[in-house]
């Protein structure tokens, strides 16, 4: 077999940033493509998981939805990883390295604009990190865009109702919820889980104390930067939880384009 032949049938990569121009710019005059871009932050997760959590899991949640977007003919690649983002309620912890929500937004709404100048049909903000703030930032990102531009994201209440007890709980940062979809995320050291079977369940709610007008972590009482019971993580559960996070992207992009 030539080599020319088998660059034709090997497998097109899922990550835009492993083609080459040549290779893109073909693609994009042949078909209509999406852009996923995870969107995460760096900040403490625990004592036992890594400050990419939030990152780890929209890419994952990226990698798992390329397929069933194909199996409704949509063309989608997954584009680099924005690592930052709102981290004021980790202030004070090591590692909580963020933007201000004007820098965010403006950033995001740069890149949505040059994606768009490229070529790309639509771009989709896939966000798993949950500071109010935050995804206010992305979401004003594509007030310019309409169509063109989406944000799926598991505080949308359509999407965050499918998702574990924990989740809807609100005691979920870097608890149960979150360490199980590390543990079923593709393995990277990146994704590495610590020792998290002798941690404490804890019961507080980040969703209540920000109704209550609390600011940050240690003021809410989580002085170790988690809450719930990472303990009762497993692989299994991140898998299922993953199903969910998938269905949320993969209807999200197929509402913006229309496609049934």
């Amino acid at each position: 077999m030539s080599d020319s032949n088998e660059n034709t049938e090997r497998a097109l990569p899922i990550y835009l940033d492993a083609w080459t121009t040549s290779e893109l710019e073909a693609l994009l005059k042949r078909e209509r493509v999406v852009v996923l871009v995870p969107v995460g932050s760096t900040e403490p997760h625990g004592p036992h998981l890594p400050l990419a959590t939030d990152a780890v899991i929209s890419e994952e949640a990226c990698r798992r939805s390329i397929e069933p977007l194909h199996a409704k003919g949509v063309t989608a690649l997954i584009g680099p990883t924005l690592p930052f983002g709102v981290t004021e309620f980790a202030q004070g912890f090591a590692g909580a390295i963020g933007l201000t929500p004007t820098t965010l937004t403006l950033v995001l709404s740069e890149m949505i604009g040059a994606y768009l100048n490229n070529g790309f049909h639509h771009v989709c903000l896939v966000n798993n990190h949950l500071e109010p703030a935050h995804d206010q930032a992305i979401r004003a990102s594509i007030a310019t865009y309409g169509s063109k531009a989406s944000v799926a994201c598991p505080l949308e209440r359509r999407f965050g109702k499918t998702l574990s007890a924990e989740y809807k709980s609100g005691a979920c940062h870097a608890g149960e919820y979150e360490t199980s979809l590390v543990l079923a995320a593709e393995r990277s050291p990146r994704s590495e889980v610590r020792a998290h079977d002798h941690l404490a369940k804890l019961s507080l709610s980040l969703s209540e104390g920000i109704r209550a007008g609390k600011h940050t972590f240690r003021a809410i009482g989580m002085n170790d930067a988690y809450t719930g019971d990472p303990a009762s993580a497993s692989k299994n559960e991140g898998d299922s939880q993953y199903e969910r996070l998938v269905d949320m992207v993969v209807t999200t992009v197929t509402e913006s384009l229309g496609t049934p």
